[in-house]
């Protein structure tokens, strides 16, 4: 691999590239990309790491955002096509576009897999890269574009450095073999996962696309003792068909984020897996946390020795507008520990704000100004977690997720996680919709079932109302064969809410929580003509 990315780097110093400049890649999972990565790091250039799943418009956004003049390509049919369609506004822009695989012969895609097999592999000179600081970008990690278009946050070298350090923090050494099945373009598996390999000296598996049947096999074949995992990615292998072998396998970690407290149980019992190590982060972010004690259902520790060494704050927030709540003299508001608060974090030379590349409003909307005297900055991260009285710290939602109803605010994650508890549920996905005529939003749920299982509607209104507060249960339910995730398994929520529980708009079967009958009952058009002209009262 060494050898492989000093060719890489080698070959781009011959065509004129130079440290600070930006190279695209467009790739992915393979062993390839990591030594593209890696040579062009050599030569102190940044990497833009282009989502792979996207296409068309989005595709060519987020390469514009970067600044890139030259493009990488992976071999696959897929990502060739897709370039293809946006090769005219590249070439209008004087983008060089190199391609891997055997044969390439498109009118304007260069092929690159000869060219840097014929490239020395001797070390790169290190004066090429010795203006390079610590605060310099190493590479361009986006945004998941849950809410919006992708934004691209910067990474610095020295922010690679932190993330290196999770899989020690973990437990993890050089004796350990790591499996990670999520895409190179996010963190979790750049930042986290290849750099914590360098700097544990572990062993690293990556696959080339995640699969929850072959997931196990893949561990017992490598002989893996850690797992990286992401968002839902626990719970696609606990939705899996019990197998006799579940616990026949030698994994004693798991490191990741977004787990949900009813699938870490299940996880660790059904497959025997002894830690499991939960952090919390952002990709631009100057707060994170990591859940060392494991703790269950905690992201991490929070004590005020802690704080004083990695400061932030958990303060007061109007779920209406997603801004921090002020008191009389313009300061915000701290909380108490066993409140819900938004986290924020001091904006320093030590903690430092990274922000996105592009226009400098992006960065500047995740910067909160004057919080507790007057010039202080802070980053928002837009989350609200929980801290309680022994320090540990939860999440609880994302702060555009949560909604108010009935003059209540409602967690998404906590009506997802009650869900997700009735047995005939694989997954649910929570949000708000609007009724005119109400103030708030309204819950509703997109829901898939399991395979082997019915949903019976008496029984699951019986479930909702006994474990949520009222304000909380969902008034709508939709059943989805699947629902929609990104790239990193987040669900999303945009184009749902925007169909609510319009028939005309939702192919899926709809429901509406009827209190009378205390079932949910089916939604056709005469019934959501009622609910919208009042007629019928949402409870």
């Amino acid at each position: 691999m060494d050898r492989y990315s000093n060719r890489v780097g080698n070959f781009f110093h011959g065509q004129g590239l130079r440290a600070g400049e930006t190279v695209a890649i467009f790739m992915l999972n393979e062993p390839a990309y990591l030594a593209v990565f890696l040579g062009l790091s050599k030569l102190g250039t940044t990497s833009a790491l282009l989502n792979s799943n996207l296409r068309s418009k989005s595709l060519l956004h987020c390469f514009n955002v970067s600044g890139a003049k030259n493009l990488i390509v992976g071999k696959e049919e897929a990502l060739r096509s897709a370039i293809l369609e946006i090769l005219p506004e590249l070439q209008q822009q004087g983008v060089t576009v190199w391609v891997l695989g055997d044969q390439v012969q498109e009118n304007g895609l260069l092929p690159l897999e000869e060219r840097v097999e014929a490239a020395s592999g001797e070390p790169i000179p290190e004066e090429l890269r010795a203006d390079i600081k610590m605060k310099d970008i190493m590479a361009y990690i986006y945004t998941s574009g849950t809410t919006g278009l992708p934004k691209a946050a910067k990474v610095s070298y020295a922010r690679m450095v932190y993330a290196s350090m999770f899989f020690g923090l973990s437990g993890a050494t050089k004796d350990d073999v790591v499996y990670c099945a999520l895409p190179l373009y996010h963190s979790a598996a750049l930042c986290i996962g290849l750099a914590g390999t360098v700097e544990t000296g572990c062993t690293w598996v990556l696959r080339r696309k995640f699969s929850a049947s072959k997931f196990w096999d893949d561990c017992r074949k490598y002989n893996v003792t850690v797992v990286q995992y992401i968002g839902e990615l626990l719970r696609y292998l606990c939705a899996q068909p019990k197998r006799a072998n579940d616990k026949d396998n030698q994994v004693w970690g798991a490191l990741g984020n977004g787990l949900r407290p009813e699938v870490w149980s299940e996880f660790q019992e059904r497959f025997g897996v002894s830690d499991v190590v939960e952090f919390y982060a952002a990709t631009e972010g100057n707060v994170g946390f990591v859940n060392v004690l494991q703790k269950f259902g905690a992201i991490g520790y929070a004590s005020p020795l802690m704080r004083k060494l990695r400061p932030c704050n958990f303060v007061k927030y109007d779920v209406a507008t997603g801004e921090p709540i002020r008191d009389e003299n313009g300061w915000c508001i701290e909380t108490k520990p066993g409140e819900n608060g938004l986290v924020i974090a001091p904006i320093t030379q030590r903690t430092f704000f990274d922000g996105y590349a592009g226009k400098k409003a992006l960065s500047e909307k995740k910067i909160l100004r004057d919080v507790f005297k007057k010039g202080d900055g802070y980053f928002n991260s837009g989350d609200v977690l929980f801290m309680d009285t022994d320090y540990f710290v939860y999440f609880v939602d994302r702060l555009g997720d949560t909604f108010r109803w009935k003059g209540e605010n409602v967690a998404t994650t906590e009506v997802s996680q009650v869900l997700s508890e009735h047995e005939p549920i694989q997954e649910a996905n929570v949000y708000g919709v609007k009724i005119p005529g109400y103030d708030g939003r309204a819950g509703m749920a997109s829901i898939i079932v399991r395979p082997d299982h019915s949903l019976d509607l008496p029984k699951l209104y019986e479930h909702v109302a006994q474990y949520l507060p009222p304000y909380a249960v969902p008034r709508f339910l939709r059943m989805q064969q699947a629902i929609d995730v990104t790239g990193t398994f987040k669900q999303k929520k945009v184009a749902s809410v925007e169909e609510g529980f319009d028939p005309r708009q939702v192919s899926d079967p709809l429901y509406f929580m009827d209190t009378s009958s205390k079932t949910y009952r089916p939604v056709d058009q005469d019934l959501y003509d009622k609910i919208i002209k009042g007629e019928v009262t949402v409870n």
